[in-house]
């Protein structure tokens, strides 16, 4: 049963000594009643206070680690059913199934589609997450010998046992000793020998039922056998399903704080029309999915898969920005053009884009304007003539161009007459409104 803040109050230290981040322990108090932060923050609480709040302040989607090291993926830890209530917290993993009955040659290609999937966009690198080797052989001793061949190829990637086999999930299980991967294949049949292998191998077990309610006692059951780590399929295929099943097990963690369907979700995308397997996998991303299964991982389907997933779990509330200063686009020489925009993301990120396509080795100035775009940051007044004449003399730019001209965006063309008055000796230049209309910009320039 969930606490209000001051019954957890009761059961803290009390001594505000801010060791926790907040500036009281009633501050904290009401972040745990929220679920927004974890008890392990606070070092002085009692064992007592432990065991009566470790279940009332966790998420109510546990959290789950999927790998280890640098690439490793958090899953779960939600504690919203839509964004804008506050955000979603871990970005769902993207999974290439691998099957065991490829040839050497296709394991070792659709591997290295994995490793070179990386890309940047806005800042942030995207990629394919994991490898979900699939016992579509049913053969033990052929899935033990892909998985130690994958161990070998990507050591680093985090890796899915998706096997209903336990000979072939303990075999290949040794050959990811302390990597964290996910056992896959917990069924009715074979619950209580999967659940024994994840115990000993400390792994966590995936569960496959036909519906919630066999999925509610499946569950039960796996914790009942000792394994906490819990990665949930209600064996929804279609879109329709997904979407029914998936809305239903968030709502119940989060709504009715129904702990046994309070874990990630893995979602089987896969499908041979690659439009089609696109779209469930984006249904996955938008409702609650953990952990997505790819049957292939075609450019274009991870940009886009990629763009959305980025778009779901950024926070709505929060800008993304980057740092201000001058930033160097290709090599700048001492004459090379000066460009000013905001911080948004965004706008950074497409306007250095089209400068880059320009071939033009230029300055770009960003400014900090809590991450809004240009118009609507000149329409907050934080984009102002004054505040851009106070950054571009404290930048220090004047003492690597020989020029004295800064290029503004066209949206505020208005601000240049402004500009000039407060930047004594400099010329501005209005730029294109639109970021596409840089190359030509520059081209011309360099014409005349």
């Amino acid at each position: 049963m969930a606490l209000t803040g001051v019954e957890i109050f009761k059961l803290l230290p009390k001594t505000n000594c801010k060791k926790c981040g907040f500036p009281t322990c009633l501050a904290f108090a009401m972040k745990l009643a929220q679920r927004q932060v974890s008890l392990d923050l606070c070092p002085d609480v009692s064992e007592e206070a432990k065991q009566k709040l470790g279940e009332a302040s966790a998420p109510p989607v546990r959290p789950i680690t999927l790998g280890s090291g640098d690439l490793a993926v958090k899953m779960g830890e939600e504690t919203v059913l839509f964004r804008h209530d506050k955000r979603f917290i871990n970005p769902c993993a993207f999974a290439l199934e691998i099957k065991d009955t490829l040839s050497e040659d296709e394991i070792s290609s659709q591997v290295q589609a994995v490793l070179d999937s990386e890309i940047d966009r806005i800042g942030q690198k995207l990629r394919i997450d994991a490898i979900a080797i699939s016992n579509d052989s049913n053969d033990a001793g052929r899935f033990e010998s892909v998985a130690q061949n994958i161990s070998t190829k990507a050591p680093g990637i985090p890796v899915i046992l998706c096997t209903a086999n336990p000979q072939a999930a303990e075999s290949a299980v040794k050959h990811f000793a302390d990597k964290k991967p996910l056992i896959y294949g917990a069924d009715s049949a074979n619950v209580e020998a999967m659940a024994a292998i994840a115990k000993t191998a400390k792994t966590s077990l995936g569960v496959k039922a036909q519906g919630i309610e066999e999925l509610t006692a499946m569950t039960e059951k796996v914790k009942s056998l000792g394994v906490e780590d819990i990665v949930i399929d209600s064996g929804a295929r279609k879109a329709k399903d997904i979407l029914e099943h998936n809305t239903f097990i968030r709502r119940a963690a989060i709504k009715k704080n129904f702990k046994p369907l309070g874990y990630p979700i893995i979602t089987f995308a896969q499908h041979d029309d690659n439009i089609l397997e696109a779209l469930i996998a984006g249904l996955g991303v938008m409702k609650y999915s953990s952990v997505v299964v790819l049957k292939s991982i075609e450019k274009w389907k991870n940009l886009a898969l990629f763009t959305l997933r980025q778009n779901i779990y950024t926070d709505p509330q929060v800008p993304m920005q980057v740092e201000q200063k001058i930033y160097k686009i290709g090599e700048p020489s001492s004459d090379s053009p000066l460009f000013i925009t905001t911080n948004f993301s965004l706008t950074y990120f497409i306007v250095s884009g089209e400068v880059e396509n320009s071939k033009v080795p230029s300055y770009l100035a960003v400014m900090d304007c809590e991450g809004l775009s240009v118009l609507t940051a000149w329409a907050a007044g934080k984009f102002t003539a004054a505040k851009i004449s106070q950054f571009i003399k404290e930048s220090g730019i004047e003492n690597n161009i020989n020029h004295r001209e800064i290029i503004i965006p066209g949206y505020v063309a208005i601000l240049s007459g402004a500009i000039e008055d407060k930047l004594e000796g400099w010329k501005i230049t209005v730029g294109p409104r639109e970021a596409n209309g840089i190359p030509a910009f520059l081209r011309s320039r360099s014409a005349h």
